[in-house]
């Protein structure tokens, strides 16, 4: 969560153990991570990415 909110996005909205973050300057796009505490698998970490609009290397890069 720390990479996407250096990349410009925001805290939105919170359901249960889900958060939504949303980026000014991407109307529209909303991305929604899982928050339980552990490490995400690869699929789900992939889909961030896809949901983000964000390349590999941009994403490694934020860490």
């Amino acid at each position: 969560m720390k990479a996407l909110k250096r990349a410009g996005f925001y805290e939105y909205h919170q359901s249960g153990s889900h958060i939504q973050l949303r980026h000014p300057a991407k109307i529209g796009l909303k991305v929604t991570i899982p928050f339980h505490r552990k490490e995400l698998t690869p699929k789900t970490l992939k889909s961030i990415i896809k949901q983000a609009d964000l390349g590999v290397d941009e994403f490694i890069k934020l860490l």
